[in-house]
């Protein structure tokens, strides 16, 4: 599993490092800032069973709240950061609290009513939102943090490389969450939320911890989805965010973390490719989303599953496994 884990990584490092030299570099950006949303989604959809349509709320709060400091200060790039992810990792506590304790539709329509709230908050209040035209004026501050160099972010590629290490970082520390107590606990609750309750597991406090981690990384996705394109759209608080983050996650599969960043990667590009093929591309799209659901019901990750069976099937040895290792002792 520690292979594994190892090897997956390597491969998320290549694509990062290749992803600026075969597409336009906000372009990339933009997928490795909802590649953290999506993998932070996971951590409620795949891993706690929470079915949270309310994503882009968290997403959006924090974009607003890191964005306006970006807009109306001079504060070193970290400390909005900082404060859109806490403003997400708040709003998500208090969505947790108060929708963990209802299960199936019922938690559904909660997420999502939250997700309502928040958008028709930010559509009224102009002032500090700007309302339908977005909040405008986000800058990128030269500097990361008091007392650290200079540096041009204004550049795009010099921005992927700080978002890339973010990104990186983070998926990190949401693995160690997934392997940690915590992360055993949600699991329990998502199998048997009455024997893990049994046990004597706190599962309501597990649950909301889970929706203000999974809070905080999406607050931080999205400031940095706000600096990408120095502004933070109306769009991206709507809940029809929500529905394409619970999309993503479920395309590239909710079993390993690894599944929502290849899940967000396919529908941001299918979505550039195919709104260039035909305006009413969302038709195309639910093709797509129907496909999968019907034949790869464990995502695109259930691929690599999939592929090595037959490998192991076939009698060939698995990579950096010599044939002779393969063969039946006499």
């Amino acid at each position: 599993m520690a292979r594994k884990r190892l090897l997956g990584l390597a491969a998320l490092a290549i694509g990062f490092v290749v992803a600026p030299l075969v597409l336009p570099v906000t372009n990339a950006t933009e997928l490795l800032v909802f590649g953290l949303v999506a993998v932070a989604a996971n951590l409620l959809i795949g891993v706690a069973g929470l079915f949270s349509f309310g994503q882009a709320a968290l997403f959006g709060v924090g974009g607003y709240v890191g964005g306006w400091l970006l807009a109306n200060t001079e504060l070193p790039m970290a400390l909005p950061l900082l404060a859109g992810a806490a403003a997400g990792a708040v709003l998500g506590a208090i969505m947790g609290a108060l929708c963990v304790r209802r299960a199936g539709m019922y938690f559904i329509m909660l997420t999502f009513a939250f997700n309502q709230m928040i958008y028709y908050g930010a559509y009224t209040w102009r002032e500090v939102t700007g309302g339908e035209d977005g909040l405008n004026g986000i800058t990128r501050p030269a500097q990361l943090f008091p007392g650290a160099p200079a540096v041009d972010f204004g550049k795009g590629l010099n921005f992927y490389i700080l978002v890339a290490v973010l990104v990186f970082v983070c998926f990190v520390l949401l693995l160690r969450v997934v392997d940690s107590p915590l992360g055993r606990i949600l699991q329990a609750a998502r199998e048997s939320p009455r024997r893990a309750a049994s046990i004597g597991y706190d599962i309501h406090r597990a649950q909301t911890l889970a929706f203000a981690i999974s809070g905080f990384f999406t607050g931080l996705a999205g400031v940095l989805y706000g600096m990408t394109y120095w502004i933070m759209p109306i769009d991206s608080v709507h809940w029809l965010n929500s529905g394409y983050i619970v999309f993503m996650v479920l395309i590239g599969g909710t079993s390993s973390m690894f599944g929502p960043m290849i899940g967000a990667t396919i529908f941001i590009l299918l979505q550039d490719i195919l709104s260039m093929l035909w305006a009413r591309w969302p038709l195309l799209f639910g093709l797509v989303v129907i496909a999968v659901v019907m034949f790869l019901q464990g995502g695109v990750i259930e691929l690599f599953g999939r592929s090595r069976t037959m490998w192991r099937r076939m009698g060939l040895p698995r990579p950096g496994e010599s044939l002779r290792a393969t063969e039946e002792p006499r």
